[in-house]
Parts: structure tokens; C-alpha cells; sequence
């Protein structure tokens, strides 16, 4: 599943293409594209033509556009990728993809429009109010998750107290999208191992230092895969162009099993990890005692 640098990706091509648009016209080619949406399809499409698509933004995970047409204020399309779902700013005369799910096209002469494409059907777009006084226009579906590491307004103070008051492990609390969102298996399993910290470490054993420690680990490796743009294992993912992110090739520790760690040479291991894998180094990332 994308995780924060991949929906960032995204985000930031939606902003160069897509946003300031007025929609046109608005094509649902599968009900379950739009099951969030509650009042269904053609409400959907009714709701979102003639409406003007705000800047993107996002928060962890989650992407979405505001409108800003007449009819608009105080809504946004909230758009959810689940495992399989992209975004792409195609031609209009561009072949439809097999798995397209819905088609907005616009009133411009750009001749491009914005395609939802989701092979395995899990994420969707839907639209909802947004939380009123809420600088980023937060829909308010998702006005419980947490802010995200790369957000200025992120509370390291706050973050760290509720990590205290845990009584879980240092990974569970990573993927606690009411904690800290934005942070997936991938970012977790490489900023551990950055900060030296093993998965099942209790949170209540982090000191301060330790946590800020392992917040700038989080944030290094998150920056250093935007740059890359995200990364990519297969087709499924990718930016609104087509294209695929590389950071794979610089990943420390995720998906390494048995190969040498990359900081003291000890084979890397792979533990299943609720429902998922953990990788890491049995030598720089010891197991907590007892």
C-alpha cells in the first residue's frame, strides 16, 4: 500500500495538473469505485460536475482535493489508493486502461483528463464536508488521524508522551495512524533500522532523545524517497504521469532477507509481523529481554 512519499508523489502531480480544473463531466465505470460515497454513483458524478478542484492536499496516507466552485464550499473528493489505485493525467484520446474505475474529464482545452485506475477495486474517491476552522480543509472522515512527521505543525513533545503512555511496541505505534500518520511498513522497518531500534522494543522504554532520534530517521528516509519518487515493487504504484519511483534500490533493510546488513555485515532476518514481514538486524537491532 502506498505510504506517505508515494501519496506525496501523487499530491504533488495534482497540483501541477490537475487542480484549478473545472470538471466537465464525470464517467463511474464501477460501483465499487465509489462505495464511500454513500449516496452512489450518479449522485457522485452529479455532486462533483461543474465543481472546480482546489489544491491537493494531504495528511499521512490520505489525499484530497477541495472545491471551490459554487456549489463546493466545504466539500472535498477524497481520494483513497488502497493497495492497487492510481491517479493518472492522461489524454483524452489515450486508451483506457483495463482497470479504469472513473473518468473525470474538464471544461479547458487542455485536452488531458484525470483518470482513477485501480486494478484490485480496495480504494475509491467519494466526497464529504470538511471540518469547519481546519486551515488544510480536513475532510471530516479522517479528522481523527494524526498529523505526519513531514507536517510543521507535528508535535514532537506530544508524540513522545503518548508514546510513554503506550503499552505497545515501537512498530505498532509507527503504523498507529492516530499516533503519527503517513508511516507504513516499508518506513518503518527502514527508520528502525536506521535508529538501531528492534520492532518489539515497548514504547515506554523510549527517552526522549531516543524518540527524536528516531522521528529524524523517519523523516531522513521519507525525504530521501521523494526524491526518488517513492518507491515502486511493481506497476501498481505510480505517479500521475505513469511513472514509477526507485527508492527500492536504496531500501536498508526491507525485503533484504539474508542479504548482508548494509552497516555490520550480519545476515538481515525476516519475522512475520502481524499479518505482514519485519526485516531487520539481529546484530544493530537486538531483541528487547524477556
Amino acid at each position: 500500500m502506498p505510504e506517505l512519499p508515494e501519496v506525496e508523489v501523487v499530491r504533488r502531480g495534482l497540483v501541477a495538473w490537475a487542480c484549478g480544473r473545472t470538471v466537465a463531466s464525470v464517467e463511474v465505470r464501477h460501483p465499487r469505485a465509489v462505495r464511500r460515497h454513500l449516496a452512489g454513483a450518479a449522485d457522485f458524478a452529479a455532486q462533483l460536475t461543474g465543481e472546480r478542484l482546489g489544491p491537493a492536499r494531504r495528511r499521512g496516507k490520505y489525499l484530497w482535493l477541495p472545491l471551490e466552485g459554487p456549489a463546493g464550499q466545504g466539500r472535498a473528493v477524497l481520494a483513497h489508493l488502497g493497495m492497487s489505485g492510481q491517479l493518472l493525467v492522461q489524454p483524452e484520446d489515450a486508451p483506457d486502461e483495463k482497470h479504469l474505475r472513473i473518468r473525470l474529464r474538464f471544461d479547458d482545452t487542455a485536452d488531458t483528463e484525470l483518470r482513477f485506475v485501480d486494478q484490485r477495486t480496495f480504494g475509491g474517491l467519494s466526497l464529504h464536508d470538511t471540518v469547519p476552522g481546519t486551515d488544510d480543509a480536513l475532510p471530516d472522515v479522517i479528522a481523527h488521524i494524526a498529523r505526519d512527521p513531514l507536517d510543521p505543525a507535528f508535535d514532537e513533545a506530544a508524540f513522545h508522551a503518548a508514546l510513554r503512555r503506550r503499552r505497545t511496541t515501537v512498530k505498532r505505534a509507527l503504523l498507529d495512524q492516530s499516533l503519527i500518520s503517513g508511516v507504513g511498513n516499508i518506513y518503518a522497518d527502514e527508520a528502525l533500522w536506521r535508529a538501531r531500534l528492534h520492532f518489539d522494543r515497548p514504547t515506554a522504554t523510549l527517552t526522549r532523545p531516543r524518540t527524536d532520534e528516531l522521528l529524524t530517521h523517519i523523516r531522513e528516509v521519507m525525504n530521501e524517497a521523494l526524491a526518488a519518487g517513492g518507491t515502486s515493487f511493481d506497476s501498481l504504484y505510480v505517479n500521475v504521469n505513469g511513472e514509477s519511483g526507485y527508492f527500492d534500490r536504496s531500501l536498508d533493510a526491507y525485503g533484504r532477507e539474508d542479504e548482508p546488513c548494509r552497516r555490520c555485515g550480519t545476515a538481515m532476518r525476516r519475522s512475520p509481523w502481524m499479518n505482514r514481514s519485519s526485516y531487520f538486524c539481529p546484530r544493530c537491532q537486538r531483541p528487547p529481554r524477556g
